[in-house]
Order: C-alpha cells, then structure tokens, then sequence
C-alpha cells in the first residue's frame, strides 16, 4: 500500500496537495477528505482520463494506467499526438470516477448522479531509464493483474512510458 509524501488535507509540506481546502471546493459536502477514500478511488479505477494542452488547446485521452509511490504510470507507442504534446507542455491534470448511478426524480430538475471522482494536476516526463521503465510498467501490470511480469529487451525497446509526478489531487462524491 502506498502512502502520500505528505497528508493532502492540510496541504503543506511537500508533495500531493488536496485541493479540496486549499482552493475551497464550493460544494464542501461533496469534497474527499479521507486519504483512504481518495486511494480507493484511484485503486479501483480502470481508465484514467490524461488532460494535456497544446497551444492552450485541450485534449484529453483516457488511458490504462499504474498507480505507485505518488505517481502514475502510462504506456504508449513511441510516437503520436499525445506524445507530441507532452514534449511540448509536460504540464497535466488527470481525473478518474467510479460508482455511477442516474438518481431519478418526480421532477426533471431534481434528477442527479451518484458517483465519486478524482482530479489531480502533475508534471509529465518520459521514462528513459531501463530499470525505472519495468517498473513503470510493472505498476501498470500490478494494477490490472495484481502480479509482475518480466518483459523482452523488444517489448521495453518498443514502448514508451510516461509517468506522471502528481502535486495535487481533490476528490468529491455525491449520494455516498
């Protein structure tokens, strides 16, 4: 189990933030204070939704992701349009969410949503060591499969990793 270099309701020290006071989220009802809450959450994500910018131009791709050590884990081909941008602006926000369910009600501006649901922002770069790059992709595996695996010298040459150093997150849930 990981921890976080800090604990992010305060916000301060070093490391991951919570924005939930810092920023103060205006539904404070809603916000995640509980580290294992927000751990939980990320933990049993299966898409991580990756926002990147290119010339103040948003594009987001949700992708497969580990999750150690504070920091998220991304494989990728070598080249492509998110690839691109992160060599340009390594500056990112992410965002995960799980447990929806539509809450009907008699009238149609009473209807909402039940969910819960991370956002973070952190610093991309691409992983070039060939130890760090396993283990990157270990992380991935381990989040998937609970287990590790040994890859060719091929299979590491041919994938890139990225990893993402997170410096702040937030969490928030409504119905729960």
């Amino acid at each position: 189990m990981w921890t976080w270099p800090v604990d992010p309701c305060r916000g301060s020290g070093k490391g991951i933030k919570s924005l939930n006071k810092k920023h103060g989220m205006r539904r404070k009802d809603k916000a995640i204070d509980e580290l294992a809450e927000i751990e939980q959450i990320v933990r049993r994500s299966l898409v991580c939704r990756l926002g990147l910018s290119e010339e103040n131009r948003p594009y987001i791709v949700p992708l497969s992701f580990g999750f150690k050590d504070s920091t998220l884990y991304f494989h990728s081909a070598p080249e492509g349009k998110k690839i691109e941008i992160l060599r340009k602006n390594s500056k990112v926000c992410f965002e995960f969410d799980l447990d929806h369910e539509v809450v009907a009600d008699e009238e149609g501006c009473k209807w909402g949503m039940k969910y819960r649901s991370v956002v973070g922002f952190g610093k991309a770069s691409i992983v070039e060591d060939i130890q760090e790059k396993k283990a990157g992709l270990n992380a991935i595996m381990e989040h998937y499969s609970g287990v590790t695996y040994d890859y060719s010298e091929a299979a590491i040459n041919n994938t890139l990793v990225i990893k993402v150093e997170i410096e702040s997150m937030t969490g928030k849930k409504s119905g729960y």
